[in-house]
């Protein structure tokens, strides 16, 4: 249903370093470039992420907010998200919990939490039913 998505981090390089590592279990291995001088002005210098010629995920440098963000990353399996996850950690992630059935959402949900350099909260999330099984 998403577009796409803005992140604002305070390193961008760091970050494009953490999300590379984070993100390559999920699929998402292209990497596009948009310079702002190329849009409207004041438009920002984007670092984008995406799979299959598709950008979603974009970077940009600014003034951090992190607790007001939170990104759910789709996962194809239960091993993608364990793999995401141990992924993650090794980039310099903090766990926020383990791989492992979400029963407050419902026994199908399976996700692992993260925090990312800046303090962003992921998901990493399989949802069976969203995927035939």
């Amino acid at each position: 249903m998403l577009d796409h998505i803005f992140l604002t981090v305070g390193d961008v390089e760091r970050s494009i370093v953490f999300y590379t590592a984070a993100a390559a279990p999920l699929g998402i291995d292209q990497r596009l470039d948009y310079d702002g001088k190329d849009g409207p002005p004041g438009h920002p210098d984007l670092k984008g992420f995406g799979k299959n010629g598709r950008f979603i995920f974009w970077l940009r440098k600014g003034e951090t907010a992190p607790s007001s963000t939170h990104i759910g990353f789709a996962a194809d399996s239960e091993a993608m998200v364990d793999a995401a996850h141990v992924a993650a950690l090794a980039a310099g992630a903090l766990e926020i919990h383990k791989p492992g059935p979400q029963l407050h959402y419902d026994p199908r949900y399976y996700a692992a939490q993260v925090a990312d350099p800046d303090g962003h909260t992921l998901e990493f999330v399989y949802k069976s039913w969203q995927h035939g099984h």
